[in-house]
């Protein structure tokens, strides 16, 4: 199946032609004819399988079909749809969607969300606004100030509900829902289902269709896992090992806290690597900006906590990295699938100390399979006193690693660097592999000269 074999006016291909996009994704094949027919949907899919286009581009065609006659003059345009998400990221990047697919749809959107000024956003609810993409709690704000009126509401969109539950929206997604008429469509989408999320979506839809396209437990196929087995001293170090190969070229670092993430950042900079933080201490102004530069390339590095980066929505991250592995296994699967993207492969590494091994059996046991094990250049070697900073300086280049993917680790050649030094960059050329899409490079415990593939 082909985007236009989708039942999509002319303004709407128009646009996914202008994108590139050719062949849809399964939930977009599946999601996107239930969803013109106006009926509700319940989605359950991951991050990274193009969910938000399956709900945006259907959306713009039904609202593109019902424009609302030109009402009396000083009369502004109803709201009629709401999409609520559960961080700002995800909100931005879901009012770009709408940009990028409605720009011959002749409709408009906002974006509502806190820790900004709401002039703006009651500006533009004035001037009359067909789709608000919001946060719940500014949203309700706004409603209470009386700028929001949803008694027109024909679609309602609950996105990443499972991550509403987290951060503890659902009491505000009530309230809200008490505003919206009964009458409406209504899709819902969660990666994982909880029994608190399916009494939720039990209490919103109505005769809804079900599209399931992977369930929680299942890695995508298109990313390439590795552990690295390390004393936590050596983390540091380990990473800006990694990241002295120039493959590595934008790179997605998971901690567990916010003062992890802002630690790691400091740690990157001493190393002369471009990096930031993205959390919920940042502004909204700083947390844009970095976002922002981390896609254009202005840092090849961004360090996340996981409720930041839930809205993280670029293609072209290429590694991922567990700095610290999650204590929850779907976490480390909601991680991993921040690369391997649209059509390209990636690859997740997770830097596992001794405390964190339980929590490395409990998520192989959750994805069906062990994480192969890659050799690193401080193996044996005793981690820094934990008074210590971050090893600095350069010692002297390791021996190339030997082995080969899935290989025990004491079959391998234990290469060691000198305590408390990093070694050497050995990114100073790239190693391609005639597979389009694929990240080129060293692959974790192996040799330079060793590629990617099978083959």
């Amino acid at each position: 199946m082909q985007f236009s074999d989708l039942p999509l006016s002319q303004p709407l291909q128009r646009a996914i032609v202008d994108t590139g996009y050719v062949t849809p994704t399964p939930i977009q094949q599946r999601a996107i004819p239930i969803v013109v027919t106006g009926r509700d949907l319940l989605g359950v899919a991951q991050t990274g399988t193009g969910k938000t286009a399956a709900f945006a581009l259907p959306i713009l065609e039904r609202l593109m079909a019902s424009k609302p006659h030109a009402g009396e003059r000083g009369q502004r345009k109803p709201i009629r749809c709401l999409i609520l998400t559960p961080t700002r990221e995800l909100a931005l990047q879901i009012g770009e969607s709408f940009s990028t697919y409605g720009r011959f749809a002749g409709l408009h959107h906002t974006v509502i969300f806190g820790g900004v000024g709401q002039r703006p956003q009651e500006d533009a609810l004035r001037r009359g606004i067909d789709t608000v993409i919001a946060c719940p709690g500014r949203l309700l704000d706004l409603m209470n100030q009386g700028f929001v009126d949803l008694r027109n509401l024909q679609v309602f969109v609950l996105d990443e509900a499972d991550r509403m539950l987290d951060m503890g929206f659902i009491h505000d997604i009530r309230k809200i829902v008490a505003k919206i008429p009964q009458k409406r469509q209504t899709l819902f989408f969660s990666a994982t289902m909880p029994r608190e999320i399916r009494d939720l979506a039990g209490s919103l839809l109505h005769d809804a269709a079900t599209v399931e396209v992977a369930p929680v437990s299942s890695s995508a196929e298109t990313v390439e896992q590795f552990v690295y087995h390390v004393d936590r001293g050596h983390k540091p170090a380990l990473l800006k090992h990694l990241l002295d190969d120039a493959a590595w070229k934008k790179v997605l670092v998971f901690t567990r806290t916010k003062h992890g993430a802002d630690k790691v950042v400091r740690w990157l900079e001493q190393c002369a690597i471009k990096a930031a933080a993205i959390h919920g201490n940042k502004s909204q102004n700083a947390r844009v900006r970095a976002l922002e530069s981390f896609r254009e390339g202005g840092i090849r590095v961004l360090v996340a906590s996981d409720i930041a980066a839930r809205g993280i929505d670029i293609d072209s991250i290429t590694h991922v990295v567990n700095f610290d592995v999650p204590h929850e296994p779907e976490t480390y699967v909601h991680r991993i699938g921040r690369t391997g993207r649209a059509g390209n492969t990636g690859i997740a590494v997770s830097l596992c100390d001794q405390e964190e091994r339980g929590d490395l059996r409990i998520i192989e046991r959750l994805i069906r399979k062990p994480v192969p094990e890659a050799e690193h250049p401080f193996k044996g070697v005793p981690p820094p006193p934990r008074s210590a900073q971050a090893p600095q300086g350069q010692g002297q280049r390791p021996s190339r690693f030997g082995g080969h993917r899935g290989q025990r680790r004491d079959d391998r050649r234990d290469e060691r660097a000198p305590h408390g030094n990093p070694p050497r960059s050995t990114g100073g050329h790239q190693h391609g592999n005639g597979h389009s899409g694929r990240p080129s490079g060293r692959p974790p415990g192996r040799s330079d000269g060793q590629r990617f593939g099978h083959g």
